[in-house]
């Protein structure tokens, strides 16, 4: 079923410390503490203004830098759904899917939008629709899927083990 989402679009090496800055790390504990300063070195308006649903739209080498955990699970608190960018860090990307954000690889895709655009996403035939160009996105195994679909790592085993 295809969804259209608003982006928001960032460049290329943009690094955890900066979806996230590492002097947050120990001090913030709620969600809403967390999601309020999200990319705030980077984009000044991106916590008040992101809406759940919302995708990001990025440039080469997504997540760079350290392996903080909280670089993902800001944007998530924050309403993001779905990262798409060029390439990932490993470690962002593995993150991601832990965390049940969607991690696209689509190089090219960003060349096609400004923040505030939409983009038109099908995740079950692994289409995406910008600028009039269809780009087709990775299959992803069903074991991550399945990751995905039921919100992050933790969601799921919780899940398994309450029905077991």
């Amino acid at each position: 079923m295809m969804t259209t989402h608003r982006v928001w679009v960032y460049g290329d090496h943009v690094n955890t410390d900066v979806i996230f800055p590492g002097k947050y790390t120990y001090t913030l504990k709620t969600p809403e503490e967390i999601a309020s300063k999200a990319l705030e070195d980077l984009d000044p308006t991106f916590a008040a203004q992101a809406r759940a649903g919302d995708v990001i739209v990025a440039g080469r080498n997504w997540g760079c830098g350290s392996s903080r955990e909280q670089a993902v699970t800001a944007l998530k608190y924050a309403g993001i759904t779905m990262v798409i960018a060029t390439s990932f860090n490993g470690l962002y990307y593995r993150n991601c899917i832990n965390q049940g954000v969607w991690p696209v690889v689509c190089p090219g895709l960003v060349e096609y939008f400004q923040s505030g655009d939409t983009i038109q996403v099908d995740p079950e035939n692994s289409l995406i629709l910008a600028g009039g160009e269809t780009f087709t996105m990775p299959p992803l195994p069903e074991s991550v899927r399945a990751i995905l679909n039921a919100g992050g790592l933790v969601p799921m085993l919780q899940a398994r083990f309450q029905g077991a």
